[in-house]
């Protein structure tokens, strides 16, 4: 008899398999009376209010972030808003002052001044500023012009910093040093907030006249008049029909704070475009009203037409004109 592989005969019968041992396991179903991880149903109600809660939580702590990181509204003006990064250009103007073009001055506290300025009007109704809301700025920046070199001006804002330029020793306004530092800048802010207003600040003619800027310049310029003395001198625009404005700073502020126990004379320097012709403008009308206001305060007044030093300045600028040729 052969043999096959395996050690089986062909007519061997064949053996009988091992019983598999899970062939007769049974699985049951998991019984629906029991929670899974032995969990009761009263714990998986508590977990699933407290992750509710929690979701909650996160959600209005993220929708505060994102509301707390938005720009406060503020109310709409007619005016162009705050000089951006005003904070920081206050800041640098006091140091630049005190430190370079004024270093007499270098006592001066920058850092309480920029933040007295701040203070006067930040918070507040830029439509209801007043002078008291600008003293804790005037106390920390007394300063002291010398007699006889106090310049002022009304409608020739170029030409008599370009006169102060090259005479160091006459002081403008924005020569001092509140001046120096709030020249050419806005600003405002609003009751609701404690930010500045980027988006936009009142207009003197369309909003109110008494905005956190015209104040700043009235009570600032206030001071620089009532600290003038000796001889004063004024650069006014002949070139206009109204060469003494009632209505400007000089004529509404400065004119009535020239104390006559410190200032003897105003002399005043009226200026032509060298392109208009020529004309007497010492005789106009508004002149003679400053006249008649200065006599009333007993302080004396002199005049004079196209001031030379001035003239030659002008023509600096254009000297191929023909009337400057007469001039050198």
């Amino acid at each position: 008899m052969q043999s096959v592989p395996g050690g089986l005969s062909r007519n061997s019968a064949p053996q009988t398999p091992t019983a598999d041992p899970m062939a007769d396991h049974r699985f049951s179903a998991v019984s629906r009376g029991k929670s899974c991880c032995n969990i009761s149903k009263k714990a998986q109600i508590c977990l699933c209010l407290v992750f509710g809660l929690l979701v909650v939580v996160i959600i209005a702590v993220v929708v505060g972030i994102l509301m707390w990181h938005q720009p406060p509204k503020h109310k709409e003006w007619k005016g162009a808003g705050t000089t951006a990064h005003f904070y920081e250009i206050i800041l640098g103007r006091c140091y630049t002052y005190t430190q370079i073009v004024r270093p007499e001055l270098g006592h001066k506290d920058c850092s309480k001044i920029g933040k007295a300025f701040t203070n006067a009007f930040l918070s507040k109704d830029p439509c209801s500023s007043t002078e008291q809301d600008y003293q804790p700025l005037m106390e920390l920046t007394n300063q002291t012009v010398p007699c006889n070199k106090t310049l002022l001006w009304s409608k020739t804002r170029d030409l008599v910093h370009d006169y102060a330029w090259v005479q160091p020793d006459l002081f403008t306004l924005e020569d001092t040093l509140l001046g120096y530092m709030a020249d050419g800048l806005t600003w405002c802010g609003d009751p609701g907030s404690n930010e500045m207003n980027y988006q936009s600040c009142p207009d003197w003619r369309k909003d109110c006249s008494n905005n956190s800027v015209s104040i700043f310049w009235n009570t600032v310029s206030k001071r620089f008049a009532g600290d003038a003395c000796g001889v004063v001198h004024v650069l006014l625009n002949g070139s206009i029909r109204n060469t003494f404005d009632e209505k400007s700073t000089f004529g509404r502020v400065e004119v009535f704070n020239l104390h006559p126990e410190k200032v003897h004379m105003l002399q005043a320097w009226v200026v032509q475009d060298i392109r208009t012709i020529s004309s007497n403008s010492c005789s106009n009308s508004s002149i003679k009203d400053l006249e008649a206001i200065l006599s009333k305060r007993n302080i004396t007044f002199t005049c004079q037409d196209n001031y030379r030093p001035i003239r030659l300045l002008q023509c600096v600028k254009d000297p191929e004109h023909s009337s400057c040729r007469s001039e050198i």
